[in-house]
């Protein structure tokens, strides 16, 4: 299944400030999104159009999940992963660095049964900011973590142009994990720790999520490029001058508004195509009973539709 499918139409949520990254739901149908612009965590309550701030996390929010114990866990940019209480908005910082240095970008996100908490860190030399240098220089020092409270974590899979989404298989036996640059979604298994591609994605993929469909959800904030392609093969110190160019003078990214869908097996079951003039380059997606939230870094609003 290759051919793009029409997304149905989406309602927009205007939550107040610029990059609602991610989204996460409660079983109530409540939605929280962290922002990734002016640090705060925000509410949309079920049945409401409108978002409400319920804590302030002192960085820029990415990918967001839902605690056992009611808590949001937030991967901030800077400061690492957070657990924030929605009744009190106090804020508990759990990891906030790695190996006793500042996060590179710490991304997204899953938990396990147990607690264990599977991360990306996107890259270790740049932050947020200057996310698209690292991707165009393809600098290969994304990863994916494994921490467990109390203990160091752990690296299970390194060399990532770009490591985005986490989920977690619902079977227990593998993660998966998003590579921004190369438009791949890797695969690492438990029982061996071997790691194989579980899906070449028709974009470059953002953050992942299990939807309660059973199928793996995946933002795709940009198609396919052939010039960024082209750039990768160039040897590094070129890709390092083009990394430096302004931002409209390097790989021209146009506006799309694309989410993808995945079975366990990897085969690609949902692949919807929206509207960019009405909402544009989704960060976050995540679906529950039919109802598909979105986010998105360049808008202002969070959106919904439902599946057809």
């Amino acid at each position: 299944m290759n051919n793009p499918k029409k997304m149905p139409k989406i309602t927009r949520v205007p939550v107040g400030a610029l990059g609602p990254e991610d989204t996460v739901i409660t079983a109530d149908g409540t939605v929280f999104s962290a922002l990734r612009n002016d640090g705060k965590l925000i509410r949309v309550r079920p049945g409401e159009e409108k978002a409400e701030v319920v804590a302030d996390i002192g960085g820029r929010g990415l990918g967001c999940e839902l605690m056992d114990d009611g808590r949001i866990l937030v991967c901030n940019a800077d400061l690492g992963l957070q657990a924030v209480n929605v009744d009190t908005g106090e804020v508990e910082a759990l990891l906030p660095d790695l190996f006793g240095q500042r996060f590179g970008i710490c991304n997204n996100a899953a938990i396990a049964p147990d607690g264990t908490v599977y991360v990306s860190e996107s890259c270790q030399g740049y932050h947020l900011e200057n996310f698209r240098k690292d991707i165009i220089e393809d600098t290969k020092t994304g990863r994916l973590l494994r921490w467990r409270s109390g203990q160091e974590p752990e690296v299970l899979l390194e060399g990532l142009t770009f490591a985005n989404g986490v989920v977690l298989d619902p079977q227990g036996e593998f993660v998966l994990v998003a590579e921004t640059g190369k438009g791949l979604i890797h695969r690492v298994w438990f029982d061996d720790g071997r790691t194989d591609i579980f899906a070449e994605v028709p974009g470059y993929p953002d953050n992942l999520s299990l939807g309660s469909d059973g199928l793996f959800w995946c933002a795709v904030p940009a198609l396919p490029n052939e010039s960024l392609e082209s750039i990768h093969r160039l040897p590094s110190f070129i890709r390092k001058l083009i990394g430096m160019l302004p931002e409209s003078l390097g790989p021209k990214v146009p506006d799309c508004c694309r989410v993808v869908a995945y079975d366990r097996e990897g085969r690609l079951v949902h692949i919807l195509d929206g509207d960019p003039a009405h909402y544009h380059y989704v960060t976050g997606v995540r679906e529950r009973d039919g109802m598909v939230w979105i986010g998105s870094i360049n808008e202002e609003a969070l959106g919904y539709f439902r599946l057809a």
